[in-house]
């Protein structure tokens, strides 16, 4: 059985090349009548009135918006204000703040404040007294801080620090 081929639904034409448009041709084929130029210069003059006209409205939505939200934290902040201002008319709580703020107490009552309240882990070590004499360093400290100045500027990486595990050097290893 043969195929065949369906005919093309276009009929090919030969290419043609491509001429300039003549734009004078084409701006001369538009007629514009008198109403339309009208309703475009209408439209053109409603665009000019009403963008900055939507971008003041728009921005005055952002302020009322902005405003109606401070007005509802002031709001906050009264309404707790006045709770406070309640609080501190209760006479029990007036007795209790003097208690725990400035360490008031009644005559006779003994208070017994703590003073070293920190777990012994927490608690700072004891640190090691320092000696009396006085020593005489063995270099000079002048060419030691020019050495350490110049050694941490020049220095490429820094090494974190690590607390509690010790350096550990590499082992050299030995090749038989």
């Amino acid at each position: 059985m043969a195929k065949t081929t369906a005919p093309p639904s276009r009929p090919s034409r030969p290419r043609a090349q491509r001429r300039p448009v003549d734009v004078r041709g084409w701006l001369g084929g538009i007629r514009l009548s008198g109403f339309m130029v009208i309703m475009l210069g209408l439209v053109v003059l409603a665009a000019f009135v009403l963008v900055p006209t939507i971008g003041t409205y728009v921005d005055q939505r952002q302020q009322i918006a902005a405003l109606e939200a401070a007005v509802e934290l002031s709001g906050e902040q009264v309404a707790e204000l006045e709770s406070q201002r309640e609080r501190w008319s209760d006479p029990a709580y007036i007795t209790t703040q003097a208690r725990e703020r400035l360490y008031y107490v009644r005559p006779g009552e003994v208070v017994y404040l703590v003073d070293n309240d920190l777990p012994p882990e927490l608690a700072p070590q004891e640190q090691s007294p320092v000696s009396e004499d006085v020593e005489q360093t063995r270099t000079d400290w002048m060419s030691q801080l020019v050495r350490s100045v110049t050694v941490a500027g020049l220095s490429q990486t820094v090494k974190a620090p690590t607390i509690g595990v010790p350096d550990q050097e590499p082992t050299p290893s030995t090749t038989p």
